[in-house]
C-alpha cells in the first residue's frame, strides 16, 4: 500500500491526501476529505463516508454511487454536501435516526449486512462506553449509530463510525485498514483506540476524526505492536 496524490480528478483534489491499496480486483483510492469524511474510489465507483461540506467541496467532486452516513449528527449527516453529490443513482445507507432527515435511503441496522452498488456493506455498532454526557447518558447510546466494513475485492475495510473500543470490534477479522476515531469526548482516546487495534489487528490503522487529539499517542503506544502500521494522514 502506498500513499501517492491524485491527479486524475485535477485541481479540485490537489489538496487532499491518498493512498492506494492493492486489492485482488484492482486498486481501491482512499481520499482523506477531511474530519470523518473520506471517498473510496474503486472500479470506477465512488463511495462516500459522512460528507460534510466544511472539510470539502463537494460540488468539485465527483458524483457519489454509494454514500454511507454513520450518525445523524450535523457533521456527519450534512444536507448541503449530500445534495452536490447525490444523484438519482446513488444509493445511501444510512440509520434509522437518519432516514427522518434523508428521504429514499437504506436503513441498515447493526448486525445487518448487504450488497450494494458491488460493494458487501456490513454494519457494526457504534456507541459509547467510557464517556458521558452530565446526567449519565452516553454521547452516543448503544443500537443508534453505525460502524461500516466495507468489502472491496478481497481487501476488508473498516470505518468505525463514532465510537469507543466497544466489545463487538473483538469479533471483526481480516480488516485491511481500519479508520478509527479519535474526536474526544465522543470517540476514543489514544489509549482506547490502541486497544482496539490490538483486538482485531488490522494491517493498518488510520487515526482520523481526530478533532483536537491528535495522533502522536497512538502512534507512540502502537509502535512496538508488529503487523500494525499506523498512518496519519492530512484530513484537510
Amino acid at each position: 500500500m502506498s500513499a501517492q496524490s491524485d491527479p486524475t480528478h485535477g485541481s479540485s483534489r490537489a489538496r487532499y491526501e491518498t493512498d492506494v491499496i492493492p486489492t485482488a480486483a484492482g486498486d481501491l483510492t482512499v481520499t482523506f476529505l477531511g474530519h470523518g469524511s473520506l471517498l473510496f474510489v474503486f472500479q470506477g465507483l465512488n463511495t462516500y463516508v459522512d460528507p460534510f461540506s466544511q472539510v470539502a467541496g463537494y460540488s468539485a467532486l465527483p458524483k457519489a454511487d454509494l454514500i454511507l452516513i454513520t450518525h445523524e449528527h450535523h457533521d456527519h449527516l450534512d444536507p448541503s454536501a449530500l445534495e452536490h453529490i447525490r444523484t438519482d443513482r446513488s444509493e445511501v445507507i444510512l440509520t434509522e435516526a437518519c432516514a427522518r432527515q434523508v428521504a429514499g435511503g437504506i436503513v441498515m441496522r447493526n448486525g445487518e449486512s448487504r450488497r450494494v452498488s458491488g460493494i458487501l456493506v456490513e454494519v457494526v455498532p457504534a456507541y459509547n462506553i467510557v464517556h458521558h454526557r452530565p446526567g449519565g447518558q452516553p454521547f452516543r447510546p448503544q443500537g443508534i449509530g453505525n460502524g461500516y466494513v466495507l468489502t472491496f475485492g478481497d481487501q476488508r475495510v473498516y470505518v468505525a463510525g463514532d465510537t469507543e473500543n466497544i466489545p463487538e470490534m473483538r469479533h471483526l477479522a481480516g480488516i485491511a485498514c481500519a479508520f478509527l476515531p479519535m474526536n474526544l469526548p465522543y470517540a476514543m482516546t489514544p489509549e482506547l483506540a490502541a486497544d482496539a487495534a490490538r483486538a482485531f489487528r488490522p494491517r493498518i490503522v488510520y487515526p482520523h476524526h481526530l478533532g483536537d487529539t491528535g495522533a502522536s499517542g497512538v502512534v507512540e503506544l502502537l509502535k512496538t505492536d508488529p503487523g500494525i502500521e499506523v498512518r496519519i494522514r492530512r484530513m484537510a
